[in-house]
Formats: C-alpha cells, structure tokens, sequence
C-alpha cells in the first residue's frame, strides 16, 4: 500500500487554502534562484548598451543639473542653506531607488508571465530580485553623492554649508524602508493590472506625480503650514528627508514620523504581499 508521506519528498506542491499561506521557506530554499535573477537582470539592461553601468551616473547627473537650473536658479527654490546640486542629488538618490523598485514590481506578472506559466518556484522570488537588483543602481549613485559631498567640503560654496550628522546610523534601516515600501505598492499594483490594464499606463506618470508631493525639488520647511500636513501624510516624506539630514544635516527629522512611514510601509507590504498571494494562483488565466 501506498502511503502519502511528504517527509520522503524535498519539495511538495499543494493547492493554497488560505491568503497567508505564503511559505516564506520556500523564498529562503530557493534564493540561489533569486540571486541568478538578478545577475540576470543586471547583465540584460546593459548588455547592448554603449555606455553600460555609466548610466547609473548620468541619469542622476543630469537630472540634478536640470533641477538646479530649474527649481534652484529660476524658480529660486530655498535647499534649506545647502548647496543646491547637493539638495537635489540626496533626494534623486533616495526617490529613484523607491520608484525603481515599486515600478519594475508593478509589471511582474505581465513581464514574466511566460516564465511562471511553465515552471513552479515562489513567485516572491521575481519581485524580491528586482529589489535586491536595484541596490546595486542605488550603491552606484550614493557614491556619487558621496564624491560629490567630498567635492563640495574642499571647494565650499558662499553661504551654503553641509555635514553627516548621528542619523546616518539610520541609513540602512531607511534604504530597507524604501525597499519595503516600494516593494508593498509595487506588488498591489501588479496583482491589480491582472485584471485592470489601464492601470499600467498609470503607473509611470503616477510615480512622477508622487514625486512632486514628496519633498525632492523643495524641504518640507519651505511648504505652507496649510499644505505642509498633506505632504507629511506621503510615507515617503519622513524618509527623504531624514536621508537628507543624515547626510547634509537638514531636514526635518523626527521619531514621531519615521515610525509612521514603518507603519504605514509595513501595513502596505502586508496587503501587498496577501494579494499577490490570492493572484499568483489563477492570474495566468486573465493576463
């Protein structure tokens, strides 16, 4: 007689009857997996490309000297009395690695349904390898913030000062935060476009809007008292700028809301990661 014993098998498929059977062992047994998607994906992007990995330089160059002419010198925006190319620079960093991760998680059912129709693995895995990817954009561009805080320490500009303060201890606990929270939105957002597809045409020019009511281009000192709530009501807010008071010593930093964007990170990825459980099973059947 047969016996059905799964202590006999490594690995047992079985149907899900719950939302928060997500099996998060499964995601640790196969992160070999997750870090090939990620060599994968590194390798891909720059593979024909001229410049390659450059890139990760010019994009925040470019953006940081379009925002200083822009907003600092036309529009003579206040960078809370630090240099302005250095104001704009520790936003971009902090923004582009959130949007990056929310954006590219948003598509991961429609970008890899050929791939999940054909073998089993966690589908966690795709998401949590573009985060993990990202990083290494991320790291690319905090050294060129951190060469170009040097850059302006020996060459100081009139009437404009900057300097690393005790929050930077907090620096990986907010690269994680962004992570997370980039992440919660990123998969809610793919779950839906399942279904809705007009949502996926939303989510660039969404992302860009979000980004204008996040303190990047402006410090929350500089914002009327009567809007100044709306913009702290961002879960980005706290983190760009406790970012940037970590690394130029200004911005408004506070306990109080650095623990409601952990809250409010956390109860997004927790939807997140309950919906994406829910679609994953049948979503290959309506994408």
């Amino acid at each position: 007689m047969l016996q059905n014993n799964d202590s006999n098998w490594d690995l047992v498929i079985k149907g899900r009857t719950s939302l928060f059977d997500i099996k998060f062992k499964d995601v640790w047994a196969y992160r070999d997996l997750l870090f090939m998607f990620v060599k994968r994906d590194f390798v891909s992007f720059y593979k024909q490309t001229v410049l390659g990995p450059l890139w990760f330089f010019i994009q925040p160059i470019f953006t940081t000297l379009v925002f200083t002419f822009v907003f600092g010198n036309l529009a003579n925006i206040s960078s809370d009395g630090t240099p302005h190319q250095l104001f704009y620079l520790t936003g971009i960093t902090a923004w582009n690695y959130f949007s990056d991760c929310l954006t590219k998680t948003s598509t991961v059912f429609k970008d890899n349904a050929g791939i999940f129709g054909k073998v089993y693995f966690p589908r966690l895995i795709m998401p949590l390898s573009i985060v993990v990817s990202n990083l290494v954009r991320f790291g690319v561009q905090l050294v060129l913030l951190l060469l170009m805080m040097i850059y302006f320490a020996l060459f100081p500009v009139e009437k404009a000062s900057f300097h690393i303060t005790h929050a930077i201890w907090f620096f990986p606990f907010l690269v994680l935060l962004m992570a997370l929270l980039g992440l919660g939105l990123g998969l809610i957002i793919t779950a839906i476009t399942t279904k809705y597809k007009d949502l996926t045409f939303l989510v660039t020019f969404g992302v860009q809007l979000l980004m204008y009511g996040t303190t990047i281009i402006y410090p929350l000192s500089y914002i009327n008292t009567s809007y100044k709530k709306y913009i702290e009501l961002n879960p980005m807010t706290p983190i760009v700028e406790c970012f940037r008071y970590a690394f130029l010593g200004k911005g408004e930093f506070s306990v109080y809301s650095i623990t409601y964007s952990v809250v409010v990170s956390l109860i997004i990825l927790f939807f997140g990661i309950v919906i994406f459980n829910k679609t994953e099973k049948n979503f290959v059947d309506t994408i």
